[in-house]
């Protein structure tokens, strides 16, 4: 019971941990595109055309976007709050899952030439957006190229200016809720002063490109002025974190199991204690101490073997009974995206918690079979 309920605690913690990770991955993948390319050096880079003729000549590309990211103070109303601006072309729907997001209103850059924004729920929450086009959101950027004169009278002349009309709010997560608000590209680069100059191209590869092997060309070809981001290392930062948080609670649970393991260790020790008279008899048939040792030891790792089986199942079932019926919430309903604590079983996992719990219920076989039975085997009647 003991390695069984280390086992099934290890699958089950894993299983949580597996959840959370594909969950960020999830979300992180409705918003950031499969490869990111932005300037090695500075913030913005020029798209021109023969960096955009290399890119279609690529076969595992499907899709790109070019974008523009700064930040700007947006004011809607009496209010006013310092958000980051994207500027994306119209191929950026097809490049990222943000149009399946949408929690008010709809995906749309233009309404008869009239530039449109989309809005997280953060930056929506704060400045109490609407998105029935009753009054419009300005977009203040200072100019690039304006002159200070000295007089601050004259300032406004050296802030450009956009009126934006809300058309739809994204939900993702915090993170991008109350940073981005999202409009047209060519918006962006009126406001920035930038007729051809882009900070990112996002990358959507064909279904069953390799990722790496994607980056690796895209680097080959691009050359150094550029960086080449996959989804890890766009948030590698986040992934590490997620990635270290599991191994350090598995090393824990592993040191829980370790002391459980003296269970066995106790039982062993016992069961030859108790069966010295029947090892004097092996003795007297002809037995040598090896093959008394084999008898305990084998004793031992069956009982780590079926306590890891059973763990396996026990684990194994919970994990399934969360995913199907979300048996242990989070929390209030609505507090939070997901209501349940998410679980993904990876077959992997099982595999590691198996060859785990196997070398720990070894030693705890071997130790107390390798001193007590050579106490006992010696002793002659």
């Amino acid at each position: 019971m003991g390695v069984a309920t280390g086992t099934a605690a290890l699958i089950i913690i894993l299983s949580v941990f597996n959840g959370f990770d594909d969950l960020l991955k999830r979300l992180y993948n409705s918003f950031d595109p499969d490869i990111k390319v932005i300037a090695a050096e500075g913030k913005t880079f020029e798209a021109n055309q023969d960096l955009l003729s290399e890119l279609d000549n690529l076969d595992f590309i499907d899709v790109y976007s070019m974008c523009l990211e700064e930040n700007a103070m947006l004011e809607y109303g009496d209010k006013q709050i310092i958000a980051t601006i994207k500027g994306v072309d119209d191929k950026y729907r097809f490049v990222t899952g943000l149009d399946t997001m949408i929690v008010s209103g709809t995906f749309q850059q233009y309404e008869q030439n009239v530039p449109l924004g989309i809005a997280g729920q953060g930056i929506a929450y704060n400045l109490e957006l609407s998105t029935d086009f009753t009054e419009p959101v300005s977009i203040y950027i200072p100019s690039r190229t304006g002159k200070f004169r000295g007089n601050f009278q004259d300032a406004s002349s050296n802030i450009n200016k956009a009126i934006i009309y809300t058309v739809g709010v994204f939900m993702i997560q915090q993170e991008y809720d109350t940073k981005y608000y999202i409009v047209p590209l060519e918006t962006a680069q009126f406001l920035l002063e930038f007729e051809n100059s882009i900070s990112s191209l996002e990358i959507k590869l064909k279904k069953g490109a390799n990722t790496k092997d994607a980056v690796n060309s895209l680097i080959t070809i691009l050359g150094d002025k550029f960086e080449i981001q996959d989804r890890n290392k766009q948030h590698e930062y986040a992934y590490k974190i997620m990635q270290t948080e599991k191994w350090a609670i598995f090393m824990i649970l592993v040191f829980i199991l370790i002391i459980a393991s003296f269970n066995v260790i106790g039982s062993l020790t016992m069961l030859i204690i108790d069966k010295k008279q029947d090892i004097q008899i092996l003795k007297s048939l002809g037995a040598n101490n090896k093959t008394i040792r084999n008898i305990f030891f084998l004793e031992g790792v069956f009982i780590s073997f079926v306590g890891a089986i059973a763990g396996l199942i026990i684990g194994g079932v919970i994990c399934w009974l969360q995913m199907e019926f979300g048996l242990v919430k989070l929390g209030n309903e609505g507090s939070f995206i997901i209501d349940n604590y998410p679980v993904l079983i990876n077959w992997i996992d099982f595999v590691y918690v198996t060859i785990t719990v196997m070398i720990i219920g070894t030693f705890a076989a071997w130790y107390p079979v390798r001193y007590i039975t050579k106490k006992f085997a010696n002793i002659e009647y």
